[in-house]
């Protein structure tokens, strides 16, 4: 198995405490509530911690789909958050998993700077394809500008 690692930063108006708050501690309440297309979000192993797998369902293209979510890592005093797509819709079939790392910190305006590193665990030698990298990252910006929009919506 190949790695391949990817690094992204972008900023938020939203402070780096409600952030973390929403997109990790509050995430499977405030998710379906901020994205139209997010159905439910379901426990299928683990207590929430590290370790546990997530099903979240969702509707593309007029069908239920649903991505495998498991939690890698929590750090609430450095605002850091670590999960792995390690099935579903959202993983491609080139990939074992992929893990997603994110810490976040203070930004400008007391907004937040965050900071994105992306593993990319090839099953054998395959590189990621670069059509399905940028079709997921455009996927993923677009959803956490929809969060963060609910949020700036509801303080």
């Amino acid at each position: 198995m190949a790695v391949f690692t990817f690094e992204d930063q972008t900023t938020s108006p939203v402070a780096p405490s409600i952030l973390y708050k929403a997109l990790v501690k509050d995430a499977d309440n405030i998710v379906p509530k901020a994205v139209d297309s997010f159905k439910s979000v379901e426990i299928v192993e683990g207590n929430g911690g590290p370790g546990t797998i997530k099903k979240i369902s969702f509707l593309e293209d007029g069908e239920t789909k649903f991505v495998l979510h498991k939690i890698e890592g929590i750090d609430e005093a450095n605002l850091g958050y670590s999960y792995s797509i390690v099935g579903g819709a959202a993983l491609p079939n080139t990939a074992e998993k992929i893990t997603i790392d994110t810490i976040l910190s203070d930004g400008p305006n007391g907004g937040s700077v965050v900071k994105l590193s992306i593993k990319y665990h090839s099953k054998g030698e395959a590189s990621p394809n670069e059509d399905e990298l940028k079709a997921g990252k455009a996927k993923s910006d677009a959803l956490f500008k929809v969060i963060e929009a609910y949020l700036l919506a509801n303080p």
